[in-house]
């Protein structure tokens, strides 16, 4: 990141740091949606877009789909609701941070770190 004395990046500099946010953005989203698929798949005995339907929707903030009828299912979809909660504002804060910075930038605004 370019420090607030320097100019702002080109569109072009800006459009590139913003599509590897985005990547890295979607790295965390497959692998927290992975994270669900699968232990919905193990734990809870659903079908794999079934698992994939429940992971999404928890996710996302929805809720859940499907039923837990065992104990370790129920115990796993807690502990995956926790996750996601935290995974999915790391995710829309790594997507919007270079926005973010650069309107800070664009406007000068002092945040008090040097």
């Amino acid at each position: 990141m370019e420090h607030r004395t320097k100019p702002l990046l080109t569109r072009r500099q800006f459009l590139r740091r913003q599509l590897n946010y985005t990547l890295f953005s979607l790295l965390i989203l497959v692998f927290s949606i992975g994270i669900g698929t699968e232990g919905y798949h193990v734990f809870g005995r659903l079908g794999w877009v079934d698992s994939f339907l429940n992971a999404s929707m928890i996710l996302t903030g929805m809720g859940p789909v499907d039923r837990m009828d065992t104990d370790a299912a129920k115990l796993f979809a807690s502990f995956y609701a926790l996750f996601s909660g935290v995974m999915f504002l790391t995710f829309v804060g790594v997507l919007f941070a270079p926005v973010y910075h650069r309107f800070l930038h664009r406007f000068h605004i002092d945040t008090g770190v040097d």
